[in-house]
């Protein structure tokens, strides 16, 4: 990673992200930095992301141990978990999965972490995700049923998302086209039909 670019990350961020874990642990245990901080000018990483997309484990695990949360997401909806897939970091996503994370989330265009593994040809975490996918659906069910807290949601992601969906082309402003256009073809249809009768 180029020095400019990094120079814009907050330090918990360069850290986890060059792998200098007695920085990341020494900012940490100092309370320097939130370990749940998304830095906007990098799509909204947190130091986690960062982690999951370099294969860090121990930096992973110091994240973890102070507070970071895996289910925050990017400016598109992208877990930790989608970073892993891409980059093929099975133990990272073994890990997500040990921790209850949402390894089954969609991003804001529908791909969870399998999808993203299936495009980059990480068939290793394809084989995990199909049958972890599964288990972590079971096990929300589960702590539902108990009534039991689960810490798999980005309070920021619905403004967000919401946000993102209303500067689309709106799907309503076509079908009001079509259906205009329809009417149109049958209001000249049945102008043929009076004129020729």
């Amino acid at each position: 990673m180029e020095l400019t670019k990094m120079s814009d990350m907050t330090k918990l961020h360069q850290a986890v992200a060059a792998g200098d874990y007695k920085l990341v642990k020494k900012i940490l245990k100092k309370g320097l930095c939130d370990p749940n901080y998304k830095d906007v000018d990098w799509n909204d990483r947190t130091p986690l992301h960062w982690a999951a997309i370099k294969g860090h484990m121990e930096g992973m695990q110091l994240l973890i141990e102070y507070g970071a949360r895996p289910c925050l997401v990017t400016d598109v909806g992208w877990t930790p978990a989608h970073f892993a897939a891409e980059s093929g970091h099975l133990n990272v996503l073994k890990i997500l999965h040990a921790l209850h994370a949402a390894i089954d989330a969609p991003d804001f265009f529908g791909d969870t972490p399998k999808r993203i593994a299936q495009i980059y040809g990480q068939k290793a975490c394809v084989a995990f995700l199909e049958k972890a996918e599964p288990e972590c659906r079971d096990h929300r069910c589960r702590a539902r049923q108990k009534g039991l807290p689960l810490d798999q949601w980005d309070e920021d992601w619905d403004a967000k998302k919401r946000e993102m969906e209303l500067s689309l082309p709106s799907s309503n402003q076509n079908s009001t086209k079509k259906k205009n256009k329809k009417n149109h073809v049958r209001f000249e249809f049945s102008e043929i039909i009076t004129r020729t009768s």
